[in-house]
């Protein structure tokens, strides 16, 4: 069937077999293709604003540059079709079968993907801002580059997927899984990351200033020279995390653990790391001025030569914690810690508190 560029508007084609069939620039706009069979139909440039595609079988399709604005896509099976630079804006797309589809740059803006199937799909350089994901499989999807703004995501499947400089300012990531997904210099501005699993995910060098990570676990995850400015990592697992160099600069890490994490060179200043447990970690160089470490718990961790300056000890643990070369540490800091039992101080430092504090040198097992 050879209808190129016809003007087919509203026409109807429900359950018609179109198998093959050449659309190729047409209008069909409004058309009802509803349960049709248009497998390996060549729709390239075809314009579909308003189409109603439920339950149509589109699978390996053109569909290339194809106009389906509000087009009605529920069910339908688009496996391996080419929607590359398609108009998707506002279509439903739910619980359509998407796997190994080409949707390189189309514009899925506002699209509701709810329970759509993703296995293998392409979506490097697609808008998908504020389109509605939540609960989808995405695992392993190509996300380069893409406008992720705005996008819902709560409960999602990103494991192992690739979202490498991809834009999710403001997205909604609550609960969603990124085990091991690549997030390297993307944009989280904003991003609700509550409850989210980002086990050995890597976010060298993504912006997450101001994200939400409140009991996020980012156990293993890579964190260097990564923004976390203004974010709020509270009972988030941060245990072995590799974080030199990040600025966690105002952070909120309250009672976050951070169990033998590197922290050497980040900056820290003002961050609130109240009741945080920071046993064997590393933080060499770290910045901690004006930081909260209220019972902080810092036994074992490596300290040498971190910026004290102004900062709150107030019943912070520092068992056998190695803090040689710590600068703007004061005696009147040090007097209101919990214990200093095993731990290495400047020659000078060890004396004075000795001297006018031992009972901070006594085994405490408290």
């Amino acid at each position: 069937m050879n209808v190129k560029k016809a003007n087919l508007e509203k026409a109807d084609y429900v359950g018609a077999n179109l198998k093959g069939a050449d659309f190729k620039g047409s209008n069909l706009e409004k058309a009802n293709f509803q349960g049709a069979n248009l497998q390996e139909a060549n729709l390239q440039e075809a314009i579909l604003q308003g189409a109603n595609l439920q339950e149509t079988n589109l699978q390996m399709a053109t569909l290339y540059g194809a106009d389906l604005e509000e087009a009605n896509l529920i069910k339908a099976n688009l496996q391996g079709a080419n929607l590359e630079g398609a108009d998707l804006r506002g279509a439903n797309l739910q619980e359509a079968n998407l796997q190994e589809v080409n949707l390189q740059e189309a514009n899925l803006q506002r699209a509701n993907l709810q329970g759509a199937i993703f296995y293998g799909a392409d979506l490097q350089g697609a808008n998908l801002q504020e389109a509605n994901l939540q609960g989808v499989d995405l695992q392993g999807a190509e996300l380069e580059k893409a406008n992720l703004q705005g996008t819902n995501f709560q409960e999602t499947n990103l494991k192992k997927a690739d979202l490498e400089k991809a834009n999710l300012q403001e997205s909604d990531l609550q609960g969603a899984d990124l085990e091991e997904a690549n997030l390297q210099e993307a944009d989280l501005q904003g991003v609700n990351l509550k409850e989210a699993n980002l086990l050995r995910t890597d976010l060298r060098g993504a912006n997450l200033e101001g994200a939400d990570l409140r009991k996020a676990n980012l156990e293993r995850a890579k964190l260097k020279e990564t923004n976390f400015r203004g974010a709020n990592f509270e009972e988030a697992n941060l245990e072995e995390t590799k974080l030199k160099g990040a600025n966690l600069e105002g952070a909120k890490l309250i009672k976050a653990k951070l169990i033998k994490a590197k922290l050497q060179r980040a900056n820290l200043e003002g961050a609130d790391l109240q009741k945080a447990n920071l046993i064997k970690s590393k933080l060499e160089e770290a910045n901690l001025q004006r930081a909260n470490l209220n019972e902080a718990n810092f036994n074992g961790a490596d300290l040498q030569r971190v910026n004290f300056r102004k900062a709150n000890l107030q019943g912070a643990k520092f068992k056998e914690a190695n803090l040689e070369g710590a600068q703007r540490l004061s005696i009147d800091q040090l007097s209101n810690v919990k214990t200093l039992y095993n731990a290495k101080l400047d020659e000078k430092l060890f004396i004075k508190l000795k001297e006018k504090y031992p009972s901070l040198f006594e085994k405490n097992d408290k």
